[in-house]
């Protein structure tokens, strides 16, 4: 330690947090809120050994005024802990079976096709030549998602993969799940049986109360798609038990305004969470102006919606909000979540990856999206005409990674939650061609840094009930647990 100043100033990125307070970050993600006085006295080497800002300081790492060398380890381990889903590498594949659809939704971002268009369905060849690339990764977790269109059309090429792939691990051992993304709608007391048997996970869609859903999500034969979605709901959960089936909702105008209302249906139908997704530009949803609202209102929504859940929280209702509970794990722990949109790099190829009903492979959902509207920019290449080395290792993901470091993107490399967010590439080339991208104008900066500084909003109002549930979140146990008695207090904060 140099005599000329009494301790080390560690590095950190800071923000104004209100009007007398700042936030500091430092590179592991601890975080601390300082009084401009005392921020002051902080960078000016003016604060007392004995003074209780300093001694916080020290302990978060943003200061120190001994060993360096052993609070680096630390803080290196942090870090590498944060950046652990590089070792999983890849671990999500999603396999598009077929784009026909029994649904026209009016939001569609891939482009549907008619169920009669069979040209666009896989052929069990193309799924099996897949599941060979699946199986080269190095990630000893593989999940295999069945998307569409509306994957049940092609059943047969479901089952087809599900077995070939069981096969495969016998010989590789890795904990292997699969997950059909389905509107429901088509399922069947014998799919159910078959899905059961495989232990297989179903992941659907439900947009809020039938008005809302019904609006959007269109049945092409007629009549109301939510109605047969109650009933194939109950079947499903009879024969695979409500543990596996979970729903996912798309933010338009339409559900944006009644967002309680969306919470309330959810409840109301048994499912124990909700992701609040902004809607993505990609396809229908590109074209339909009338879905289309401003990203601030989604984060004023984003806000009412989360109040609204905390409250209930506190009421006995357990029910989680999911995009909080990523963001929440990731300021309030140093465990790497695996969400593709809150890495660094991106996690696009790396956490996820998509292969075409062709066999053409895209790092993302969305680079699929944006192949089908006519720009293949992100095609890593295809897996009868590439090895697996070429596709995984070419120039599409080199780039990507050299590019989607928020720690050096401009606008990033400065940002007090850096280490919080991520990078999307594939949206910022969809909006400024450069996969870069312009942090300024960019949605998905103003939405997470809007909604991060929400929850840190809410971690300094330390309401000892509302933390109790966020934490009952981010551990997925019961609230009662995470407060060690029966009884409750009650917050009339949210």
């Amino acid at each position: 330690m140099s005599n000329k100043y009494p301790y080390q100033i560690l590095p950190f990125k800071h923000v104004r947090f209100n009007d007398h307070e700042l936030l500091l970050v430092n590179e592991a993600g601890d975080f601390y809120f300082i009084s401009i006085d005392d921020f002051d006295k902080f960078i000016g080497y003016g604060l007392p050994k004995k003074n209780d800002v300093f001694l916080d300081l020290k302990s978060n790492h943003f200061l120190i005024d001994t060993n360096i060398a052993e609070v680096i380890d630390l803080l290196s381990t942090k870090y590498r802990t944060r950046k652990r889903f590089l070792n999983q590498f890849t671990s999500l594949h999603m396999m598009v079976i077929t784009y026909r659809c029994n649904h026209k939704c009016r939001y569609c971002q891939v482009s549907s096709e008619d169920s009669g268009s069979y040209r666009w369905d896989m052929s069990p060849e193309t799924a099996r030549r897949i599941v060979d690339y699946i199986f080269c990764s190095p990630s000893d977790e593989i999940k295999i998602e069945f998307q569409g269109g509306e994957p049940l059309l092609n059943w047969e090429t479901v089952k087809e993969t599900i077995e070939y792939a069981e096969q495969k691990n016998k010989k590789s051992r890795k904990a292997l799940e699969f997950v059909v993304s389905t509107n429901l709608t088509l399922i069947d007391r014998n799919k159910l049986d078959y899905l059961k048997f495989h232990n297989v996970y179903i992941s659907t869609s439900l947009d809020g109360p039938k008005s809302i859903h019904d609006k959007n999500r269109l049945l092409r034969t007629g009549g109301s798609s939510y109605d047969l979605f109650i009933k194939k709901l109950e079947l499903t959960r009879n024969i695979l038990g409500p543990d596996k089936v979970s729903a996912l909702m798309t933010t338009t105008k339409d559900n944006l305004y009644r967002i309680t209302d969306v919470v309330d249906e959810y409840i109301k139908l048994g499912f124990d969470g909700v992701f609040f997704r902004a809607l993505n530009p990609y396809g229908l949803a590109a074209k339909n102006e009338s879905l289309h609202y401003p990203i601030e209102e989604f984060v004023k929504s984003f806000k009412e919606g989360l109040k609204y859940i905390i409250r209930l929280n506190l009421k006995g209702i357990r029910f989680v909000e999911y995009y909080s509970t990523l963001l929440l794990s990731r300021i309030l722990t140093h465990f790497p979540t695996g969400f593709v949109d809150l890495q660094s790099p991106s996690g696009a190829g790396i956490c996820g990856v998509i292969y075409d009903y062709n066999g053409d492979v895209y790092p993302s959902d969305e680079a699929r999206m944006l192949a089908r509207m006519g720009d293949k920019r992100f095609l890593m290449g295809n897996v009868f005409k590439d090895t697996y080395y070429e596709i995984f290792h070419g120039k599409v993901m080199t780039e990507i990674v050299e590019k989607s470091c928020v720690e050096t993107m401009p606008g990033c490399a400065t940002c007090a939650f850096q280490i919080y967010c991520g990078a999307d590439p594939i949206r910022n080339y969809l909006e400024t061609k450069d996969i870069v991208g312009h942090r300024p104008t960019s949605d998905f900066c103003k939405k997470n840094k809007e909604i991060i500084k929400f929850l840190f909003e809410i971690i300094k109002d330390n309401d000892e009930d509302v933390q109790d549930v966020l934490w009952s979140w981010i551990t997925k146990r019961d609230l009662k647990e995470i407060r060690g008695e029966s009884f409750s207090r009650y917050s009339n904060q949210y």
